[in-house]
């Protein structure tokens, strides 16, 4: 998979700032490619950014998020680096889990996390990635996502400290398949005494972003199992970040479209006493 992700060229992503999508054929590749901007430039500041991308067969959406996530940030002049968090483990997908890895195997150099949807663009170029000092920044609200309106919601793209992810321990491991993992982060935000802001100004509404995912191509893992079902409104207030299971199958560069990623290959492990709706089985 990652040898196709490295030899295909795909059609012009949307351009920053307009607003709108530019989809269209295929095109191939330019003999010679403009040179990228960098992505880690000493004279923007003191702070950088992880950008942690959850991830799993979104090759598609990755060939455009990851150049277009690295040409929004350069221009906003937002030190950053980008993580492909790819599970290749045989559990159900685990969103949270891989953020905790990915905030574990991110390194020294950066300062802050994005939690970042692979599918979610953000179109106005007014939207703050700059490092949240004050508290969780969520930069997806519910005034502004186009398909989440509820006021405890958080997901699809929310910035945080390191200090500050660490102060909620994290997220929990026990959210295998899709949802509900941010409603219960919600609460642990705010356990921890913190409080999240969100972007004000921006008048683009429900046009503020491009969300890629095709329901009817890639559909979710909403399947509750067993327990599950009453486990899932539940605060796990022992596990996140001190009890995440996992080992590191590599860890690769990886350029896509003048973009500098690295892709590590998780393979989380499950405690089938304590969660064993982690199968299917």
């Amino acid at each position: 998979s990652l040898l196709w992700l490295q030899l295909t060229c795909s059609g012009e992503g949307p351009v920053p700032g307009d607003g709108q999508s530019r989809g269209g054929p295929r095109q191939p590749c330019p003999p010679q490619a403009p040179p990228p901007p960098p992505e880690d430039e000493p004279s923007w500041g003191p702070h950088r950014l992880a950008l942690l991308v959850p991830f799993r067969e979104r090759f598609e959406e990755l060939l455009t998020f990851g150049p277009y996530m690295h040409r929004f940030l350069s221009k906003k002049r937002v030190r950053h680096h980008i993580f492909i968090l790819n599970q290749v483990d045989h559990f159900r997908f685990n969103r949270a889990s891989l953020i905790n890895v990915g905030f574990l195997e991110s390194g020294n150099d950066t300062d802050y996390i994005a939690m970042h949807d692979v599918d979610l663009l953000p179109l106005n170029e007014q939207l703050d990635y700059s490092f949240p000092e004050a508290g969780p920044f969520h930069v997806a609200s519910p005034e502004l996502h186009p398909l989440y309106h509820y006021k405890t919601y958080v997901g699809g793209i929310l910035l945080l400290t390191k200090q500050h992810y660490e102060m909620c321990n994290g997220m929990s491991n026990r959210f295998w398949g899709w949802g509900r993992e941010d409603d219960e982060f919600y609460r642990r935000i705010k356990g921890a005494g913190l409080q999240v802001r969100r972007p004000s100004g921006i008048t683009t509404g429900y046009e503020t972003f491009q969300h890629l995912h095709d329901p009817a191509w890639r559909k979710r893992d909403q399947k509750r199992i067993a327990a599950q079902k009453q486990e899932q409104f539940k605060v796990d207030r022992e596990g996140g970040l001190n009890n995440v299971r996992y080992r590191i199958e590599s860890r690769t560069a990886l350029n896509v479209a003048g973009a500098p990623c690295t892709v590590l290959n998780i393979l989380l492990d499950c405690d089938m006493s304590e969660t064993p709706w982690c199968t299917f089985g």
